[in-house]
């Protein structure tokens, strides 16, 4: 079940409904069963993982009404530029990406998003969980959001496996009853075509692993995890692999596109 982007949906109310349900389960069923909530071990576990629950609501709050980019008004590519050394193509006949929907020319790593019907700069995916596009401006959020659930699921697990362990009876096996039981594509078309050529592939958006990073979370080390916007460039022009001091005239490389 899909809606428009920004909209309330389905998928929606069933992802903040499962961390309402692990929140109450672990806050309210696990910590008091195990370390109990008197206890200065079992309020510190119960304020810490509050604040992952609360880091998780925002963060998807966020990824879910922020708009993902869009392309700027009579935008029209310069491939006289010399900052920019990659030029996506089409496939056919070579001309520069245009977009016959949206009609206007598509910045490098723009798609057009069916759902969303229009062109987002740096689009990954259309994700129907926050019923919105992954793309330049709301690209590190998601990411955010997924890191801080992954942590929160395994802080969840440890404390509700331990609960049960301890609530156990060393006399008793655990299965006895109990009452209280709560628990691009141009990327690969490229790669496909240097491999036939007998050519070494390198994805020209690839600066490795630290400067991707900052590329997404941005330069500041400290701001990563904290859901400000402070993604690197506008959404229309990208570093890559091929950049070259400006002293050197650089070459124009042409990535295959659909």
């Amino acid at each position: 079940m899909g809606g428009r982007p920004g909209y309330l949906t389905l998928p929606i109310f069933s992802v903040v409904a499962a961390i309402g349900y692990v929140y109450y389960t672990t806050v309210f069923v696990a910590v008091p069963r195990w370390l109990g909530l008197s206890t200065a071990a079992g309020v510190a576990n119960a304020a810490a993982f509050t604040a992952l629950a609360a880091a998780c609501l925002a963060t998807y709050a966020v990824a879910v009404r922020r708009d993902p980019g869009r392309v700027p008004p009579g935008f029209v590519p310069d491939v006289e530029d010399a900052e920019s050394t990659v030029h996506e193509i089409k496939r056919k006949g070579g001309d520069l990406r245009y977009c016959q929907k949206c009609c206007h020319y598509k910045p490098p790593r723009a798609h057009h998003c069916r759902v969303c019907k229009r062109c987002v700069l740096k689009m990954d995916h259309h994700c129907i969980w926050i019923n919105n596009c992954v793309g330049h401006e709301n690209y590190k959020i998601f990411l955010v959001f997924v890191l801080y659930a992954v942590v929160a699921s395994f802080y969840a697990l440890i404390l509700i496996v331990g609960s049960v362990l301890h609530s156990v009876p060393k006399d008793e096996q655990p299965g006895s009853d109990s009452s209280r039981t709560s628990i691009y594509h141009e990327g690969v078309r490229a790669m496909w075509l240097a491999e036939k050529g007998g050519d070494l592939y390198h994805h020209p958006y690839d600066l490795g692993v630290y400067e991707n990073l900052i590329s997404v979370l941005g330069p500041n080390i400290f701001c990563w995890l904290c859901p400000v916007l402070n993604t690197v460039g506008n959404g229309l022009r990208y570093r890559t692999s091929y950049d070259i001091p400006v002293s050197t005239p650089p070459k124009k490389i042409a990535a295959h596109s659909q």
